[in-house]
């Protein structure tokens, strides 16, 4: 049986940033593959390029923002050729979705829950050449996706206001928004961060259901390492604008190839880890426009050689499924990276 193609199918994606005089390498020759169905988690330290990827994606960048290289295949269509038209018109909102950090910031908080709801809904509607629908209609649909979020009596919310929401009901009708039997990618950047560990333990599995429901395909991006052994069925680790490891997630939690992941999985609190000293990574991401000669990670790595300072090792497969961009892993292979 012929495998399908992927989804979504990144290559070689190279962005940079200008702000006056200066250029910064945002994302570099990033290249991956989500399949449908598939939840890809995407984790780093903040300024390694994650939600710029995210953004990148669903094309939302800044004006500063100029893609210098590079192909965004969804369902075999170059997105950077596409018109901000037919974005608007048929893929932003309608296929590709994302969910912020923040949903206060995405709610008018002069609206109600239903006004906002219903304009989407309309407008999703509006491109789909269909007879005009009644406003009972939209209503309706706006309760279904309140239901299916898990917000109780979702007839009476729908008259409430933002401000009359707690935060995880706010991220609750965010995903309602998003998330719809046509949503065939979801990009979720960093949408539970503003909740507290409890709330944020519901979203996700909401956000895991519903993507199982629709067999939406979720682009996961989140400093926390915890949430996306949870969720994710791989893993993408990013530093400084590039990949540096890809792999199923259980094959990297059990032995990483790159020492950086080796260092973020030390950094996570966990029962083996309970009464002992957490890993601290020295020193930090560097600026974008004073990236380090050779492997942008050496300065903060004890394991760096010689070749580290000189050349950037490129991404390519360890093992079946399996990425690192690391001199070491090819002379060593596989082990143990034991940072404490």
């Amino acid at each position: 049986m012929k495998k399908e193609d992927p989804l979504l199918e990144v290559s070689k994606l190279t962005l940079d940033y200008h702000l006056g005089a200066r250029q910064m390498r945002a994302l570099d020759r990033i290249s991956f593959q989500l399949e449908k169905g598939e939840i890809m988690g995407v984790a780093g330290e903040s300024g390694c390029g994650k939600s710029t990827l995210g953004l990148a994606i669903i094309k939302l960048l800044p004006k500063i923002a100029n893609i210098r290289r590079g192909e965004i295949l969804f369902k075999g269509r170059d997105l950077l050729k596409i018109s901000e038209n037919e974005m608007n018109q048929k893929i932003r909102g309608q296929k590709i979705s994302m969910i912020f950090q923040n949903p206060q910031n995405a709610l008018n908080p002069v609206f109600t829950i239903e006004k906002q709801m219903t304009d989407i809904l309309r407008v999703q509607e509006k491109y789909k050449n269909r007879e005009p629908r009644s406003s009972r209609y939209f209503r309706e649909q706006a309760i279904e996706r309140l239901k299916s979020t898990g917000i109780a009596d979702p007839q009476a919310r729908l008259s409430n206001y933002p401000f009359e929401f707690s935060g995880g009901m706010k991220q609750r009708v965010m995903i309602g928004m998003a998330l719809s039997s046509g949503t065939s990618l979801l990009l979720a950047d960093e949408a539970t961060t503003a909740l507290d560990v409890t709330i944020e333990a519901q979203i996700n599995r909401l956000i895991a259901d519903l993507a199982a429901e629709y067999g939406t395909s979720v682009l996961y991006i989140s400093h926390n390492l915890g949430v996306l052994a949870e969720l994710a069925d791989r893993i993408m680790i990013m530093y400084a604008g590039r990949i540096f490891e890809m792999g199923a997630t259980a094959d990297l939690f059990d032995s990483p190839y790159h020492p950086y992941s080796a260092a973020l999985l030390e950094s996570l609190p966990s029962q083996q880890t309970r009464g002992k000293r957490l890993l601290s990574i020295p020193g930090f991401v560097p600026p974008l426009d004073q990236l380090p000669k050779g492997c942008s990670f050496h300065p903060r790595c004890p394991f760096a050689e010689d070749i580290c300072k000189k050349e950037v090792p490129p991404l390519e497969q360890v093992t079946s499924g399996h990425f690192s961009a690391c001199f070491l892993d090819r002379k060593r292979g596989r082990q143990k990276w034991q940072w404490i």
